[in-house]
Formats: C-alpha cells, sequence, structure tokens
C-alpha cells in the first residue's frame, strides 16, 4: 500500500490553516502531519514530522516563509521537503524571492480547491508548480533580479538538442505530462531529460532550471501579456 502523502500547513490564520486540513485529510492519500502559525515553528515541525511538502503562508509574525523557505531548502535533513508557497497577486516580490529560496513552486490563496490538491501532489513528485498565467511576469523579474546565477559557455554546450527543448517548454509553465503529450515522448523520457538538463546547468530545483532557460535565451524571454 502506498503511504499518504505527507503535508505540513504553515499559515498564522487559524481558520485557513482548519479549512487546508479539512481539504487535505479529506482527499485519499494525503495527510496532514502538522500546524505551524509562525516559520520558525513550521521549520521545526518539518524536522519532526518530516513531510513530503509544506505549504508556506509568506507573512508570518517573528520569522516569516521566505526565511522558512530558506532554512528549509538550506537544510540536508530536510532535503527530500518541497515546499509550496501561497501567495496572492498582489506579492510578486515575494514570490521571486521565495522560488530563489528554494521553493518548488506557488499558488494563489484563493486557487480552487482541485487545484490545490492538484498542486500538493505535482510538487510531492518533484515537478516545479509554475502557474503558465503568473509564470510570464515573475519569471521575467527573477531574470533581472538574479544576475549572481550563471551558468558557462561550457554547460550550455553539454545539452542536447531535446535537453534544451524540453527546458524551454518546462519554462512556459508545462509539466512533465504536457511536455511528454507536446514531443510524443513518455513521461519517463521528458522527466530524464528534465533532470539531465538540471545536472549539466547546476539547477538546484525545476524552478531554477526555468530561470535559467530564460537567462540564458534556451527560451524566448517573457513579453508583454497578450491583449
Amino acid at each position: 500500500m502506498t503511504e499518504p502523502l505527507r503535508v505540513l500547513i504553515a499559515d498564522d490564520e487559524s481558520l485557513v490553516r482548519a479549512g487546508f486540513r479539512v481539504l487535505i485529510d479529506n482527499e485519499p492519500g494525503m495527510i496532514v502531519v502538522g500546524e505551524a502559525a509562525d516559520g520558525a515553528t513550521a521549520v521545526d515541525l518539518a524536522r519532526q514530522t518530516q513531510p513530503d511538502v509544506v505549504l508556506m503562508d509568506i507573512r508570518m509574525p517573528n520569522v516569516d516563509g521566505l526565511d522558512a523557505t530558506r532554512r528549509i531548502a538550506g537544510a540536508p535533513d530536510l532535503a527530500h521537503v518541497h515546499v509550496l508557497i501561497l501567495s496572492t497577486f498582489d506579492h510578486d516580490e515575494y514570490v521571486i524571492e521565495a522560488l530563489d529560496a528554494g521553493a518548488s513552486g506557488f499558488l494563489i490563496k484563493n486557487t480552487d480547491p482541485a487545484q490545490l490538491l492538484h498542486g500538493i501532489r505535482v510538487v510531492a513528485g518533484g515537478e516545479a508548480l509554475l502557474s503558465p498565467g503568473l509564470t510570464r511576469r515573475l519569471v521575467a523579474r527573477l531574470v533581472d533580479r538574479s544576475p549572481n546565477r550563471q551558468v558557462n559557455a561550457k554547460a550550455l554546450a553539454q545539452l542536447t538538442e531535446r535537453e534544451r527543448e524540453v527546458a524551454g517548454l518546462a519554462a512556459h509553465g508545462m509539466s512533465n505530462e504536457e511536455i511528454a503529450e507536446a514531443l510524443s515522448i513518455s513521461q519517463a523520457t521528458a522527466k530524464t531529460h528534465i533532470s539531465h538538463a538540471m545536472a549539466k546547468l547546476g539547477a538546484r530545483d525545476r524552478a531554477q532550471l526555468v530561470a535559467l532557460a530564460y537567462r540564458h535565451r534556451l527560451v524566448d524571454p517573457p513579453g508583454p501579456p497578450p491583449k
């Protein structure tokens, strides 16, 4: 029998935590293993409960979600823990910082419950959750803000044509399943290409691969939203 996905909820509003708990605990194959009202507690509980995914609010007292994300992403004993940021359309700057800090993705806080559950599964599976509707403007700004993360020409030259293509599709917010369908390959093959591209470019995770793909023109930079 497959073990349920273990989820830790970090949010300073008790009603929000309660709502997420009911939703997740009623979903087959998922279980809430803890709740935290601030970032410091979230990090402590992550070590105690070893969740697969942390639903992380940004604005929390004492230690906020950004700092907590950095601590979790930088802890060797929490390398398997994926952070899914919960944000709003008004806080692009925070989302960008969270992705750079090591978050695996983000969702809008008032997202549809089914999308939240899907997002938890996507992140738990090792994929980045980069909403196509937000990726355009967020990644464009992430690239501009992060000149310190560079890849040398030799690393870029190691990418095969297919790896470049797959990295570009990932940069557009496509999942492994969507990439596989677009290229008429298996999901396993798509995942392998993504893994190889990440290894060759030294990307920590899929979110960082997306930023590198734009920064080094493996895909065209995001332009203005279509009218």
